[in-house]
C-alpha cells in the first residue's frame, strides 16, 4: 500500500465517525451525476478536498472555496485584506499554495488587487473550476476513494433497510 493511501485510510478513519454519519448515499451518488453538484453539495467539497491532498493539488479546491467566501465579504476594508491574502497565498509567484492559471488573468488579478472588488477572482476561480472539472473530478469518480464510500453507503443502507424489515420477536 502506497503511503499516500495509508495517509488517506488514517485520515479518512480519523474523520470517517463524524463524516460518514452525515453522509447519506442519495448525496455521494449526486456527485457522479456532475461536478457541480459535488462542489455545491454539503458535504462534497470536504470529501472532494480529502481526495485531492492524495494528489497534492488541495490548493485548488482551496483556492475555489476561498473564492466564494471572499465575493460574500461586504466591508471594504475586509475586502481589501482578503484579497490581498488571497493574492499572497494563491496566485503571486512561488506563492505557497499557487494555482495554475493563464497569465493574463494572472496579470488582470495583480492589476485589481490593488483595490479590490467583489469579482476580481471571478477568472481565476472560473479558470481553477475548469481545471479541477476536467481533471481531478473523473480521477475522483473512478478512484478506490470515492468507491469504497459509495460501497459504505449503499452496505449500511442495505443493512438499515435489512433492520427495518425484520420481524419483531
Amino acid at each position: 500500500m502506497s503511503p499516500n493511501i495509508c495517509w488517506l485510510c488514517k485520515t479518512f478513519r480519523a474523520e470517517e465517525n463524524r463524516i460518514i454519519s452525515r453522509l447519506s448515499l442519495d448525496e455521494v451518488l449526486q456527485w457522479s451525476q456532475s461536478f457541480e453538484k459535488l462542489i455545491t453539495s454539503k458535504h462534497g467539497p470536504m470529501i472532494y478536498k480529502t481526495y485531492l491532498k492524495t494528489e497534492h493539488s488541495e490548493e485548488n479546491i482551496d483556492f475555489w472555496l476561498a473564492c466564494e467566501a471572499y465575493k460574500k465579504i461586504t466591508s471594504q476594508r475586509k475586502r481589501i485584506y482578503v484579497a490581498r491574502k488571497l493574492f499572497a497565498s494563491y496566485i503571486q509567484p512561488q506563492a505557497p499554495k499557487e494555482i495554475n492559471i493563464d497569465s493574463p488573468v494572472k496579470k488582470s488579478i495583480i492589476k485589481n488587487v490593488q483595490e479590490p472588488t467583489q469579482s476580481c477572482f471571478d477568472e481565476a476561480q472560473q479558470e481553477v473550476y475548469i481545471h479541477m472539472e476536467r481533471d481531478s473530478y473523473p480521477r475522483f469518480l473512478e478512484s478506490k476513494f470515492y468507491q469504497q464510500l459509495k460501497y459504505r453507503l449503499q452496505t449500511d443502507s442495505i443493512k438499515e433497510k435489512g433492520r427495518k424489515l425484520a420481524p419483531l420477536a
